[in-house]
């Protein structure tokens, strides 16, 4: 199997640890196949995706990345149906996007909000 080395801040790798411990994976290595197993399967929904949908976009990011979000948000104003913003946490905001539209308009707004290293989850459900 081959070897590959990732570097990762010390908060992301005590939430993997502390995922690890509580998954029971038994390293490192397998927690970080499962995460990307997930991460794959995302990505292989997305691409099936066509013509127009309609779903919901979770976004929870910190509160310094409100403005990269608002920015991308404007950009995709053709697929936004609305859009609820909370302040839910000290420092973290939570982001409720209505998709309704172009399947590959829907795919470009998620993955350009993955994009952004403040946003802590992501999410798009599709109806």
């Amino acid at each position: 199997m081959p070897v590959v080395s990732i570097s990762l801040n010390d908060k992301i790798l005590e939430d993997l640890e502390k995922v690890q411990e509580e998954l029971g994976y038994s390293g490192r290595s397998e927690t970080i196949r499962a995460a990307i197993r997930l991460f794959v399967n995302e990505s292989r929904l997305q691409e099936s995706m066509k013509g127009r949908v309609q779903g919901v976009l979770i976004v929870i990011h910190d509160h310094t990345a409100e403005n990269k979000v608002s920015e991308i948000k404007h950009d995709y104003l053709d697929v936004i149906y609305t859009q609820l913003h909370n302040r839910f946490q000290e420092g973290k905001c939570l982001e409720l996007f209505i998709i309704d539209g172009d399947a590959k308009r829907v795919i470009a707004l998620v993955n350009r909000m993955r994009l952004i290293d403040d946003n802590e989850y992501i999410k798009l459900f599709v109806i």
